[in-house]
């Protein structure tokens, strides 16, 4: 990217502190820059009607139209921005139909900075890519670099679907949970809840501090990471 101007992105966020850290998140890319945020629909449509954008970094849930919607009548008026779709929905369905929009890459909430920056990195890769393709494997890797590497393989003992429910217990309580709590609200041993806590925070997806005014040693407490 030394030497190219700057990747254009315009951040669709309706929630103000969201829409401020994902300006903040692209601002910390080499090669991004943030040109401007938007809460709605019809705001994105004016900034995109007065300032050039190479990416849209959209919501898929804004207070006035679904963010495909947006997508699909940006394209009818000749807005070519790519989009990068920051949603929590998981429907396969709507990522199928925004392949056709010109959604590059899908970011479910909540998500870490690693997260984006990792996704912002393969799209710098993939926008990068200029000229005549020498043949179909160069075509191939173009097109490969906007896949997500495999996510690594959970540590033994750890189940997909047993991580899933320990994080959604804690992305529920954000004032934290220890071990214990995790493990009332998932129905697993405290023993195997603190497994899965200390995964997430070697992931770097909670933080721990030592929950202080108990009798005796004090426990853990574990709390979601929304963001760093």
């Amino acid at each position: 990217m030394t030497g190219s101007p700057p990747i254009r992105v315009l951040v669709v966020e309706d929630d103000p502190v969201a829409a401020d850290a994902h300006v903040m998140y692209v601002g910390r890319v080499p090669g991004f820059v943030a040109v401007g945020k938007a809460h709605t629909g019809a705001e994105a449509r004016r900034v995109l009607d007065r300032t050039p954008v190479d990416l849209l970094l959209l919501d898929l849930h804004l207070p006035d139209v679904h963010g495909l919607q947006l997508a699909r009548s940006l394209r009818a008026a000749g807005h070519h921005a790519d989009v990068i779709a920051v949603t929590s929905a998981r429907d396969l369905a709507v990522v199928r139909e925004g392949v056709s929009l010109g959604v590059v890459q899908y970011v479910l909430k909540p998500f870490t900075f690693a997260t984006l920056r990792d996704r912002l990195a393969r799209y710098a890769e993939f926008h990068a890519a200029a000229g005549e393709a020498s043949g179909q494997d160069e075509v191939d890797r173009a097109l490969a670099v906007l896949r997500a590497p495999t996510p690594a393989a959970l540590p033994k003992g750890l189940s997909g679907p047993t991580l899933e429910r320990v994080t959604v217990a804690l992305r529920d309580r954000p004032d934290g949970l220890t071990a214990t709590g995790v493990a009332e609200a998932v129905g697993i041993s405290r023993i195997t809840a603190r497994r899965y806590l200390e995964h997430l925070v070697d992931a770097g997806r909670a933080a721990r501090s030592p929950q202080y005014g108990t009798v005796g040693r004090p426990e853990l407490q574990y709390r979601w990471v929304t963001g760093g």
